[in-house]
């Protein structure tokens, strides 16, 4: 939609009418009301009524341009919302050794569990909308890879770009919910949760999970642990084939307790269909944010009119030139 900001500024639009109309004394006290090159311009050369016309009808146009742009036009988009109130969500994932098990499938491929959890985590990612999303990667230690951000996009790619091994082969699942507890810290108002994905038990790190929790409990985040891997996988060996547990490591105690101190709940993901079903809960019990407001993108255009008028005042300047050299033309 088309419209003027200062709509008002078209009252001054009678104004060069009522300069001229003035009487000639109260014109001559009035000097900073005229402009000598034009005006003059315009009252003295009375043998070139033609040239005068066009200088008349560009000055006109010229003054309509200038008013239009300091009325401030714009173009208003169409209406977005956009949410008032969201959430802030940090999604922690364990880059360590045991997460290049390929135990997995996705759709009838076998890939490993990083794999797998970027496969469906990306989806629910994509369905935060109106929440701050991070993302922490750990291993021997924890890093920060994407700030709270609403840029889904971003830390979509971020999560796919992670490899295993990045920063070590072990387990540190403390130092994980202590970086989300540090990193909440610094957004007071909001619903924070963290959501913990790992295969494995706390190897490493300078914080411990009790002592992580303590953190998470006393700052108030809502901590959701999920324990992927699958219960049981065919294996090759000098023997022959046999059947071992890929997830025999996997400390659900430790990842219960974390959660259930917490606030949370601890799912266990053994395959991409688990996974796909634990987002969709955690859709459930962390909605996302309905309320919105509206907005509507501005586009600001009095750089147009301004254009013209620049245009036009060129336009102006050298019509008197170019009737003296059409003038020398003809008299040649």
């Amino acid at each position: 939609m088309f419209e003027f900001a200062w709509p008002w500024v078209f009252i001054v639009l009678p104004l060069p009418l009522l300069v001229r109309w003035l009487p000639a004394r109260q014109q001559q006290q009035s000097v900073a009301l005229r402009v000598p090159n034009l005006t003059d311009s315009l009252e003295t050369q009375t043998s070139q009524p033609k040239l005068n016309y066009w200088k008349l009808l560009l000055a006109t146009l010229i003054w309509l341009c200038l008013v239009g742009a300091a009325a401030r036009p714009q173009w208003l988009g169409e209406p977005m919302s956009i949410p008032a109130e969201g959430r802030d969500l940090m999604v922690a994932v364990d880059l360590s050794g045991s997460m290049k098990i390929d135990d997995m499938q996705i759709n009838g491929r076998q890939v490993d569990r990083l794999m797998m959890i970027k496969y469906v985590l990306s989806e629910f990612i994509q369905r935060r909308v109106g929440d701050r999303l991070g993302l922490i990667l750990f291993a021997d230690t924890a890093y920060l890879q994407a700030p709270l951000t609403y840029d889904r996009n971003t830390v979509t790619q971020l999560l796919e770009e992670s490899v295993i091994g990045l920063v070590g082969e072990q387990t540190a699942i403390g130092d994980a919910v202590g970086l989300a507890v540090k990193r909440f810290e610094q957004k007071k108002d909001s619903n924070r949760v963290l959501v913990l994905l790992t295969d494995g038990q706390n190897t490493a790190g300078n914080i411990s999970p009790a002592q992580a929790t303590e953190l998470a409990k006393a700052n108030k985040i809502t901590v959701y642990t999920i324990g992927v891997g699958a219960d049981q996988m065919q294996v090759q060996s000098f023997f022959g084939t046999r059947t071992v547990n890929p997830s025999q490591e996997l400390d659900e105690k430790m990842l219960s307790h974390i959660a259930e101190q917490t606030g949370g709940r601890y799912f266990r993901a053994r395959d991409a269909q688990d996974l796909e079903h634990i987002y969709a809960i955690l859709d459930e019990l962390e909605p996302i944010a309905r309320e919105s407001r509206q907005m509507r993108p501005l586009q600001a255009l009095f750089f147009y009119p301004l254009a013209v008028a620049l245009v036009l005042s060129l336009l102006i300047a050298i019509l008197p030139l170019a009737h003296s050299i059409k003038h020398r033309w003809r008299r040649s």
